[in-house]
């Protein structure tokens, strides 16, 4: 631990003054007193006491602090350099990455095509739905785009409808999570990555109650009928009782997605339920289809997914725009948003190469040279690049320390360009999503804004990282990262959190 600016312990000042002998009695026991007084207002540098006590009960802990208006200097820091899994917490290097590469304001268009001529109400060739590596299209774009293309006359296409899934392509998966997702998945969070992807890459549905013991209704959240096949029966049960349903994403050896469910639903409100695609550009497709199906297009040809640049002749019937950048930010870091992260990852990675990466450990080194060279803005620097191989963090290979994290936060708070943006992406935790943020003082509450990290396997990762403001208005960064360590590997998220809470509620007193 490093002690910065630390003071003459105090019966050695005070013998120090007691050798002026000229000075009067009372002068002398004035300014003993004043003295006394002095080193009891001093401020205690060895903070993060709550953090020490779980490093010395086996927790890996890397943590500091700096004054953003006394030239970022050190306020506290415990074992500040160590590099741990920051799990959610690269998301911070993912946002502040992004508003280098693009605006604030910059929006990713997606694409509809024909590549044929519209006779009497048909396309005779095929339509081309190109992406642009939108993380935030959804159900609704796919109606705007269906929309402008029955908006255009047409009724019919008699070939195919093609995705391409520019700008990166068809990525391989490399996390455990997301190789299991490609045949089977209870959940949403782990989502293959594509650049045309739907609700994040996910089937979306609504279960809908009807009478006791009678089946609820399954659709689609965007359509009327979903493209792919649904399995079981979800029976409705009377008001108050236990829910029970479930569903289950699983994959033929064909490729084709299908819904299994089952379980009861109480009578009342409807009931949305998200789970990831196998193939999310195809998913994308297969909505779109029935999309226009239900608006009255017919495609007679089937979904095609194919990396191609669109025929010389293609012409646009339609065009939607996704959020801004600063909302698709938002979003990422308020719900800790994996496919946010780890497309923008991808989009970042196609913008400075004509042939982008088609795996996302390759991506992420541009977040790591980008950490990098904010290094090297600060004295001392660190030289060695910190590993991340995702944006999201979803892969537990990442590793950044506490430093690595305040020096960003840093380097973002004297960008007054991109600062608001940045800053307006995180959490106060008076309002914050997550009910283990919303305990604490009043100080913790509104005075801190951050963004925060967990894992549970294969060891525990609590992370915290943000700001704080002063009572006098100005700024301190804050990072500190828990992770379980050899002999300690699961360290309940309870104990970590109320460490790192108890700790900056320290600092917010002494500030």
């Amino acid at each position: 631990m490093t002690f910065l600016g630390r003071q003459p312990h105090g019966d050695a000042i005070i013998s120090r003054l007691m050798v002026h002998r000229s000075l009067s009695f009372r002068s002398r026991i004035l300014s003993l007193l004043l003295c006394a007084a002095a080193i009891v207002a001093l401020p205690a540098h060895a903070q993060w006491r709550a953090l020490q006590a779980l490093a010395q009960r086996g927790a890996l802990v890397s943590a500091a602090a700096v004054d953003l208006d006394d030239d970022n200097s050190v306020i506290q820091q415990l074992d500040a350099t160590q590099r741990l899994t920051p799990a959610s917490l690269t998301k911070l290097t993912t946002a502040a990455l992004a508003l280098q590469t693009w605006p604030a304001d910059k929006m990713f268009d997606t694409h509809i095509l024909a590549n044929a001529s519209i006779q009497r109400g048909r396309v005779t060739g095929d339509l081309i739905l190109e992406g642009a590596g939108d993380p935030s299209l959804d159900d609704e774009s796919l109606w705007q785009l269906a929309a402008q293309v029955r908006g255009a006359g047409v009724s019919v296409v008699s070939g195919d409808l093609f995705v391409d899934p520019a700008p990166f392509g068809v990525v391989t998966c490399e996390t455990q999570d997301r190789c299991h997702a490609l045949e089977s998945s209870d959940s949403a969070y782990n989502a293959p990555l594509a650049s045309v992807g739907v609700d994040f890459g996910n089937w979306c549905l609504v279960v809908r109650p009807t009478t006791s013991g009678a089946a609820a209704l399954v659709r689609g959240c965007g359509v009327t009928q979903l493209p792919i096949g649904v399995q079981g029966v979800i029976r409705t049960v009377g008001r108050g009782r236990r829910q029970t349903l479930w569903v289950e994403r699983r994959t033929t050896p064909a490729g084709d997605d299908m819904l299994q469910v089952g379980g009861d639903v109480p009578m009342g409100d409807d009931q949305t339920v998200y789970r990831s695609m196998s193939n999310p550009s195809l998913g994308a497709g297969l909505l779109l289809k029935e999309t226009l199906r239900e608006i009255g297009v017919e495609v007679a040809g089937p979904v095609v997914v194919r990396a191609s640049r669109p025929p010389a002749g293609a012409y646009a019937l339609g065009d939607v725009e996704g959020l801004s950048l600063r909302e698709q930010l938002g979003r990422m870091l308020r719900f800790s948003n994996n496919y946010i992260a780890d497309v923008l990852t991808m989009d970042m990675a196609a913008s400075v190469d004509d042939h982008p990466p088609q795996a996302l450990a390759s991506a992420g080194h541009l977040l790591s040279d980008f950490v990098q060279r904010v290094q090297a803005r600060f004295h001392p620097a660190t030289l060695v690049a910190p590993p991340i191989y995702s944006g999201s963090g979803l892969t537990t290979d990442n590793r950044l320390s506490a430093n690595d994290l305040v020096r960003l936060l840093a380097y973002q708070y004297h960008d007054s360009r991109r600062f608001p943006a940045f800053y307006g992406g995180l959490v106060v935790p008076r309002d914050a999503p997550f009910v283990f943020l919303r305990q604490g003082d009043a100080a913790w509450l509104d005075r801190v804004a951050l963004k925060t990290g967990t894992l549970d396997n294969p060891r525990s990762v609590c992370g915290i990282a943000g700001y704080l403001r002063k009572r006098n208005g100005g700024w301190v960064a804050f990072a500190a990262i828990v992770n379980g360590g050899p002999a300690w590997k699961h360290v309940p998220l309870f104990q970590a959190i109320e460490a790192e809470r108890t700790d900056l509620q320290s600092l917010l007193k002494r500030y």
